[in-house]
């Protein structure tokens, strides 16, 4: 054996996969439930990841009525949507029970 093939340690990248582009990383299309904390007890739900044909503004007006909050689409994150207070597991059951998107893909993060 030379002294070239002794192998130094590089920088590990955990993205390299998702940044390929002939990668099938990531291929799957989650929605993404999350939980934010505001001031205090305050806080916020948002919900990412729905597929653009799903009309976002009746959606949104849906989750309202339902659940009795005020909610908005932020425009600034991209297709979001926020409800106030922590509503992970409404908005999950209100989303499988519509069809809108199976249970395998919803993924709820947060405390």
């Amino acid at each position: 054996m030379s002294d070239f093939d002794i192998q130094t340690p590089t920088a590990f990248d955990p993205f390299a996969d998702a940044n390929a582009e002939n990668s099938d990383a990531g291929s799957k299309d989650y929605v993404h439930i999350r939980v934010q904390q505001r001031n205090g007890r305050k806080g916020l739900t948002t919900e990412q990841g729905l597929k653009k044909e799903f009309s976002y503004n009746k959606i949104l007006k849906a989750l309202k009525k339902e659940f009795c909050c005020h909610g908005t689409e932020d425009p600034e994150l991209g297709q979001v949507i926020q409800l106030q207070g922590d509503q992970r597991k409404n908005v999950s059951s209100f989303l499988v029970q519509a069809g809108i998107v199976k249970k395998e893909h919803i993924k709820i993060h947060g405390f």
